[in-house]
């Protein structure tokens, strides 16, 4: 271990593995380290009662006791502590392309996108001729939310022409959506269950980031013709970081988990000079962690509540999908931000055959995770088992020039994967000062398609 690396990332989080798979790709020298023995860190995926039971779901959350029978094998479950859909268009799977990741996955589509209104559960309209049939709306508000998605399927920012006398750049979503009429009702679920935000700040600031993210989701649901622009690999998340660690190894990358303590050391200056583990010292020029290994470099920004439920049915009124995601808007639930539920079966592989993983996640509002998250769990109907759980959201707050520290910030409560690579793709940047080429050929992440 006494060698010197240009980088050595600290835990094996999807947010970790990816940016070490990126810099290992860029011919830099990486050293990759956990402390724990077992990939993931907190995105690590849990199966139901292993030898390692310190890292199993039912230990974790019930103790000692053995799960019961019913629920199947331990080691069919592959249940994702930070579940997330990929966008089948969107920035991690073209990441995943850039770094050639794809070769050691394989995708499915994902069966249903659907958006909580007025106590019910909806299919998420995305485009013109969905809108037509959707039951969100009525007859007129069908006609207007149309003309607004034709506005926006046409909408090419190299094209004046299509912009029909508007600069998306200085009106705000809210001044655009007005131009076209729309109800509250319809702004909720394009803006939230389409575009992806979580909250309502989206309406005061420039309408060019939603009408991108909007032409994202209806790009991403055409490609594969499914019920949902989503994708998930088979077996879950828990794919990735090995993923990582393979790729990372094909370019000279080096692995080592159960490295205990990973002790940061400064130089004179207060920049980052190496890593301490077991009285052994790697040199290396920059860090890149989870916030777990630089506790003194990051803050408090709120918590995340999340109930997993092991069902054996899929979610009701959901067209028997048995991969789905449903988001319920802040408005809807008179919250702050927005809730979401996620499903995955067997189908997937990440349970046993007729079993079903669901989560419930929001950003944590109240310090009763039970009676906060009840409305996405009273729309699962029968559950076997029900676990509630909270975890610290943190973000940094070094000034990286400085220290050569670049922290990552904790998994939000969304369950798709548009926070978290963006967030990934803007520590890339800082540790290089290049971008990552996205100009991939997406078919590369055509597995789904075979399922």
């Amino acid at each position: 271990m006494d060698e010197e690396y240009d980088v050595i990332v600290l835990g094996t989080g999807l947010k970790e593995c990816i940016l070490s798979g990126l810099l290992s790709v860029d011919g830099l020298k990486v050293l990759h380290m956990d402390r724990n023995d077992y990939y993931g860190g907190d995105s690590t995926s849990l199966n139901l009662n292993q030898a390692r039971s310190y890292i199993c779901l039912w230990k974790r959350f019930r103790g000692e006791d053995k799960p019961p029978a019913h629920l199947g094998a331990s080691r069919d479950y592959n249940v994702d502590m930070v579940p997330k859909f990929m966008m089948a268009n969107g920035t991690l799977v073209r990441t995943l392309i850039h770094t050639d990741v794809t070769k050691y996955l394989s995708f499915k589509a994902v069966d249903g996108s659907y958006v909580f209104s007025k106590g019910k559960i909806h299919k998420v309209p995305a485009t013109d001729m969905e809108a037509l049939k959707s039951p969100l709306m009525g007859i007129f508000e069908k006609r207007r939310a149309r003309n607004f998605f034709v506005y926006v399927q046409n909408y090419n920012e190299a094209d004046p022409v299509t912009h029909q006398g508007l600069d998306l750049t200085r009106i705000t979503t809210r001044e655009l959506i007005s131009k076209h009429g729309l109800s509250d009702d319809t702004v909720d679920f394009i803006g939230h269950a389409l575009a992806l935000h979580r909250d309502d700040r989206y309406l005061n600031e420039p309408a060019l980031d939603t009408v991108k993210r909007m032409k994202l989701y209806a790009e991403s649901l055409a490609r594969f013709q499914g019920g949902s622009p989503y994708i998930y690999p088979l077996y879950g998340l828990g794919e990735l970081p090995q993923a990582f660690a393979r790729l990372s190894a094909v370019y000279g990358g080096t692995y080592m988990l159960n490295k205990p303590e990973c002790k940061v050391e400064f130089d004179m200056e207060g920049k980052v000079c190496g890593v301490t583990s077991e009285g052994e010292t790697a040199k290396c020029k920059k860090v890149v962690c989870d916030p777990s290994y630089l506790p003194n470099k990051v803050r408090k920004i709120g918590k995340v509540a999340r109930a997993i439920a092991i069902m054996s049915h899929p979610i009701p009124n959901t067209n028997e999908s048995h991969s789905v995601q449903i988001i319920l808007p802040q408005k809807q639930l008179g919250r702050k931000s927005d809730m979401y539920v996620f499903c995955c079966s067997y189908t997937h592989n990440v349970a046993p055959k007729g079993k079903f993983i669901a989560f419930v996640s929001a950003e944590a509002e109240t310090d009763n995770p039970q009676s906060e998250l009840k409305p996405g769990i009273d729309l699962l109907g029968q559950v076997d088992e029900l676990f509630f759980d909270m975890y610290d959201r943190y973000e940094p707050v070094n000034e990286p020039s400085l220290d050569n520290c670049f922290v990552s910030t904790s998994y939000d409560a969304t369950t798709h994967f548009e926070t978290t690579v963006t967030d990934v793709l803007s520590m890339y940047t800082a540790i290089t000062g290049k971008t990552v080429d996205l100009s991939v050929d997406l078919s590369a992440a055509s597995a789904a398609e075979e399922y």
